[in-house]
């Protein structure tokens, strides 16, 4: 440990540049009526999304076990929605286990909100609208998942064979890891290190209408049951946001978990336990609609021109 290594990594001006960047924010849906709220850090249980590893801890007090920290607030805000809220929004905390790097903080903050009575198409559009107001953007542009596969990697993500996918994952990968990746997994490699780069570079770009597969929380479309009502933003070549209209039907819900959890004991990952509160309150009613998640420390990278995010955040977990 050096004599410098109880700074900051953020200066004063980024301190200033987060504050103010959550003032606006907070201004945005307060001129939209949506209003603001707080959902519990710590829950008995997690998505299980095979694509994120929850942090957690071991609670001592009245009925005792284990807690985790949420890696979203989705699951709470939605039990908000389903309970009569209306649209709301929350600024929040969340957690991811193993995740550090220029982009990535275990620790970061996210802006998440749902619209009932949207669909995807109408919150991209206040999406949009947000960040126009918070980085003075030009008005975004639109790019199907499958056009951007076909443009950039010359390849159909959902014809092509999983073996040529494989092949073509060789290019960053050693053959023996590259043949044990599935599909998904082919696909994101393939996105993150042939396509990213090229997406929202002279505008904001959202890649839309996700394979079913990579959207669990996310509606099917009903004319194309293979794709799902997911986006994703894309400022300068880095994602900035995961929307979704979100699926409503707690049986379908239940069965994409269980299918979620058989993928995480074939990798060998935590098997988290099922959240029976949230299906509950998609059994009692969650209203039609869109909801969003939007990493706060990106946007500021990108408003302040930071190159790693160290350099946004107070104290990183390279400085706790």
């Amino acid at each position: 440990m050096s004599d410098s290594d109880w700074q900051p990594g953020a200066n004063r001006e980024r301190l200033q540049a987060r504050a103010n960047l959550l003032s606006k924010i907070r201004d945005f849906f307060a001129q939209r009526d949506v209003l603001e709220v707080e959902t519990p850090v710590l829950f008995r249980a997690c998505v299980p999304d095979p694509a994120i590893e929850p942090l957690l801890t071991q609670y001592h007090g009245p009925q005792p076990g284990t807690l985790y920290l949420q890696s979203s607030p989705e699951l709470a805000m939605k039990r908000l929605l389903s309970a009569g809220s209306g649209a709301i929004y929350q600024i929040s905390r969340v957690f991811r286990d193993g995740e550090a790097g220029r982009l990535h903080n275990p620790e970061f903050s996210l802006l998440e909100w749902y619209r009932p009575g949207f669909d995807h198409w109408q919150l991209m559009q206040e999406v949009d609208a947000l960040l126009q107001v918070t980085l003075n953007t030009p008005p975004a542009t639109y790019l199907s998942y499958i056009d951007a596969f076909l443009h950039y990697a010359k390849l159909h993500p959902l014809d092509t064979p999983l073996q040529q996918l494989q092949q073509r994952a060789e290019q960053w990968l050693t053959p023996v890891q590259a043949q044990s990746l599935d599909r998904d997994d082919c696909l994101n490699l393939i996105l993150s290190h042939a396509i990213e780069q090229y997406l929202g570079v002279q505008a904001p770009l959202f890649l839309y209408d996700y394979p079913a597969s990579q959207a669990s929380l996310a509606r099917k479309l009903p004319d194309r049951p293979e794709l799902a009502a997911r986006f994703e933003l894309y400022m300068q070549g880095v994602e900035l946001a995961n929307g979704f209209f979100e699926l409503n039907n707690a049986k379908e819900q239940a069965q994409r978990f269980k299918e979620e959890l058989a993928q995480r004991k074939q990798r060998g990952l935590l098997q988290p336990v099922q959240d029976e509160r949230f299906l509950a309150a998609l059994e009692a009613g969650l209203p039609d609609c869109a909801g969003v998640a939007l990493g706060l420390d990106r946007l500021l990278m990108l408003q302040t021109g930071a190159q790693h995010i160290d350099e946004v955040l107070s104290f990183s977990i390279q400085r706790v």
